[in-house]
C-alpha cells in the first residue's frame, strides 16, 4: 500500500499524541503540529488514510480518530523514490511516498523502490509499470542488474565491465548496450526483487 511522505507524517502525529496524551488530537492539533492552517485538508489526508484502512473515525467526536492496528506485521514501508528506465536512460524521476512490501524481500535497511518505464528488461522478467526493489550499493559484481546513472540519466540494466568500460547491457535483444567510461556511470544500488500486479 503506498502512503504519502504527508499521510505519513499526520500517522506520526496521531500516534505520537495518542501515546503522550491517551487520546487522540483534534484535527486542528494535528494541522497545528504539520503547520497547516487549513482544518479541511487534514480533513482531507485523514479520508484518504481512512480508505487505505489506516485509520478509523467515528463521527461526531472531536478526538475520534484512531490508528487501525495493521493485521501484516510481516510488512515493511519502503521509500518509493520515483521512476527509472528500462530503456533509454531518462532524468530520474523522483517522488516522496512509500510501498509496503513483504518483510522477506527485503535484505537490508537501504533497500528503495522505483517504478520501471521501459521494455529492456524484458527477458529478465522486468516489465514496463512494475516495482523493482533495490538494494544501495555503489558497487556491482558482473552481471548483476543495477539502477545506474550514466551521465545524469538513469537506467536498469545488467552490469558488465569490458576493455576498460562500463558495459550496461538491456535483457531485450532487440535493443544495444550503454557503453561508457567509468566516470561517467554511478551504480546506486543492485535489483533484489521485482513487484507486478496483474
Amino acid at each position: 500500500m503506498t502512503v504519502t511522505r504527508r499521510q505519513r507524517q499526520v500517522l506520526d502525529v496521531i500516534e505520537d499524541h495518542s501515546r503522550r496524551a491517551g487520546y487522540a488530537p483534534t484535527l486542528a492539533e494535528i494541522g497545528r503540529e504539520l503547520g497547516l492552517t487549513s482544518v479541511a485538508t487534514v480533513h482531507k489526508h485523514l479520508r484518504n488514510l481512512e480508505d487505505k484502512g489506516l485509520v478509523r473515525r467515528r463521527s461526531n467526536r472531536s478526538r475520534a480518530v484512531e490508528i487501525v492496528p495493521q493485521g501484516e506485521p510481516g510488512t515493511v514501508e519502503l521509500p518509493l523514490l520515483g521512476v527509472v528506465a528500462a530503456g533509454v536512460p531518462i532524468e530520474p524521476v523522483e517522488v516522496n511516498d512509500t510501498l509496503g512490501v513483504p518483510r522477506e524481500l527485503v535484505r537490508s535497511p537501504d533497500t528503495f523502490a522505483l517504478r520501471v518505464k521501459g521494455d529492456s528488461m524484458i527477458e529478465e522478467q522486468i516489465r514496463d509499470g512494475d516495482l523493482i526493489l533495490v538494494q544501495s550499493t555503489p558497487t556491482a559484481r558482473e552481471g548483476d542488474t543495477v539502477v545506474a546513472l550514466v551521465r545524469g540519466d538513469a537506467t536498469v540494466k545488467r552490469f558488465y565491465r569490458q576493455d576498460g568500460k562500463v558495459v550496461l547491457r538491456p535483457a531485450n535483444e532487440r535493443l544495444e548496450p550503454i557503453v561508457a567510461e567509468p566516470e561517467d556511470v554511478e551504480i546506486r544500488g543492485v535489483v533484489v526483487a521485482v513487484i507486478r500486479k496483474y
